[in-house]
């Protein structure tokens, strides 16, 4: 049975998954997860933006999300650079193996220079940051029985109101 995203947070899940498995050896997570103690290659992963975008065909709500990779590494900021160029490269066209209907492929992809101070030390680091959609929520096409249902924005108080719809008639 195929993956159904119900939350954000799904998000961030699939993209470490894909992250650990693209690079063994990298530590994946979010800023609170850092530790400075080794000297190891790190990718914090941040949601930092869900604005909304346009609804999937199949009536769910769009969540246009900003996510942030940055690369900490104890070593220069050319191989962050170099590493987020891979990353970069790993995002492009990535559905992250979630439903390519409740999934688009990451859009506005950037990479910059940026600083992670952890304590009183302070790391050279790599930021790529994109958007990607994800539709949540319940189809408003169909209720519980399947029968297709519809409104017109014109006839109806709340258009995201599931119980304003009509039945579809054939």
């Amino acid at each position: 049975m195929p993956v159904v995203i119900e939350k954000p947070s799904q998000l961030f899940s699939a993209i470490a998954e894909a992250l650990r498995i693209a690079v063994p050896g990298l530590n994946v997570g979010s800023h609170q997860d850092f530790d400075s103690a080794g000297n190891l290659a790190w990718v914090l992963i941040a949601l930092e933006h869900d604005a909304p975008g346009r609804r999937a065909n199949d009536g769910r709500i769009a969540h246009l999300l900003t996510v942030s990779l940055q690369i900490v590494l104890p070593t220069s900021g050319l191989a962050a650079c170099d590493l987020g160029s891979e990353l970069k490269n790993l995002v492009t066209d990535n559905r992250w193996k979630l439903p390519g209907d409740q999934c688009d492929v990451p859009m506005s992809i950037d990479g910059i220079a940026s600083t992670f101070i952890s304590g009183s030390r302070e790391y050279n680091a790599w930021t790529v940051s994109f958007t990607q959609n994800l539709y949540l929520g319940p189809l408003l096409l169909d209720d519980p029985l399947g029968t297709p249902k519809f409104a017109r924005t014109w006839e109806v108080s709340n258009i995201d109101d599931p119980d304003q719809y009509q039945t579809l008639e054939g």
